[in-house]
């Protein structure tokens, strides 16, 4: 009976490269790419991914003509606001000078009757 052998280098060195080529092999004929429905999978995956792209460039598209329409209104509003307080301005500007007229009007009356009342007092003394 012959002792036990064991194994050199080289053919420990042998045995690993077989067994990493058979790994190899394995993993090729699992490969999806030899798969008959892969490429159909892949092309169903891209249309799904640009659809999604589509999608989502349409939302930021819709988001950009909201805030343009939104930029618009408030515009619109402050030019509505500025036209409102001008005519107010000009009410406030029209009150007050009719204002000034009856406070004037008013004096002359009143100066009108001391004038009387003084007159008055003249003829009383004559």
């Amino acid at each position: 009976m012959k002792g036990f052998k064991e194994k050199s280098l080289a053919d420990r060195l042998g045995d690993a490269a077989k067994a990493k080529q058979a790994q190899l092999e394995r993993a090729r004929a699992k490969s999806p790419a030899n798969d008959p429905e892969f490429a159909a999978r892949q092309e169903e995956r891209r249309k799904v991914a640009e659809a999604r792209e589509i999608r989502a460039a349409e939302r930021a598209k819709e988001k950009v003509a909201a805030k343009a329409r939104e930029a618009e209104q408030r515009i619109k509003d402050e030019a509505a606001r500025i036209e409102a307080e001008k005519l107010e301005a000009v009410r406030r500007e029209a009150e007050a000078a009719e204002r000034k007229i009856r406070e004037a009007a008013l004096e002359i009356e009143r100066k009108a009757a001391r004038d009387a009342r003084y007159a008055a007092r003249k003829n009383r003394k004559k």
